[in-house]
C-alpha cells in the first residue's frame, strides 16, 4: 500500500510539473514567433526605403548628406545577421536595436527635407511611399509591443511556481526585454500651424 501511494504521489508531481514545461516551450515559441514579426516589419521598412531615397533623389540632388545617412543606416541594419538566437545574445540585441533606431532617426531627417520640396510632396509616387512607411512604422510599434508583452509573460513563466522548476534545469535564462527608445522629440508636443 506504501509503494502505490509513493508511486501514485511521484506520477502526480511529474505530471503536475510537466504542465509547467509545455507551459514554458509555447511561451518560448511565442516570444520568437513575436520577434520574427518585428524583424519583418523592420524588414519590410528596408524594402521601401530604397524607393523612397530615389523619389526623393531626383527633386533634392543638394540634399547628398540625408540621402547618404539614410542609405548607410539601411545598410548598417541590413549588415547584422538576424536569426533567433539573437534573442539569446544580449550584445548583439543591443546592436541591432541601435541600428534601428539609427534607421529611424535617419528618416525622420529626410521626411524634413522633403517639407522644402512642395513639388514632392504633391508627387503621388513619393505619398504613396510615405504612406506605406507610415503604416510600416505603426505596424513595427505593434509587433514590438506584441513582442514586449509574450517576453513579458514567459519570464514571468520563468520566475514563478511551476515554470521555476523547469528553470533551474532546462531554461536557465530570461528572454531580453527590447528597450525602444524613444525620439528626441518625443516629449514635446507638436506645433501646428496654419
Amino acid at each position: 500500500m506504501r509503494a502505490w501511494s509513493v508511486g501514485l504521489l511521484a506520477f502526480a508531481v511529474l505530471f503536475l510539473s510537466g504542465c509547467g514545461y509545455n507551459n514554458l516551450q509555447t511561451q518560448d515559441e511565442g516570444v520568437k514567433a513575436a520577434w520574427s514579426e518585428v524583424v519583418n516589419q523592420y524588414q519590410r521598412r528596408a524594402d521601401l526605403i530604397p524607393n523612397l531615397v530615389n523619389t526623393v533623389k531626383g527633386y533634392a540632388a543638394q540634399e547628398q548628406k540625408v540621402l547618404i545617412g539614410v542609405t548607410e543606416a539601411r545598410a548598417k541594419v541590413g549588415s547584422i545577421q538576424v536569426t533567433p538566437e539573437v534573442l539569446n545574445n544580449p550584445e548583439l540585441f543591443a546592436k541591432y536595436q541601435a541600428a534601428q533606431n539609427q534607421l529611424t532617426s535617419a528618416l525622420k531627417s529626410l521626411f524634413a527635407v522633403t517639407e522644402n520640396y512642395p513639388q514632392l510632396k504633391s508627387d503621388q509616387n513619393f505619398r504613396d511611399l510615405q504612406s506605406q512607411l507610415e503604416g510600416t512604422e505603426n505596424r513595427i510599434a505593434v509587433a514590438r509591443r506584441d513582442y514586449i508583452e509574450a517576453v513579458r509573460v514567459y519570464n514571468t513563466t520563468l520566475k514563478t511556481f511551476p515554470g521555476i522548476l523547469w528553470a533551474a534545469t532546462f531554461f536557465r535564462s530570461n528572454k531580453p526585454m527590447a528597450e525602444f527608445t524613444a525620439g528626441e522629440n518625443a516629449q514635446t508636443p507638436p506645433q501646428v500651424k496654419f
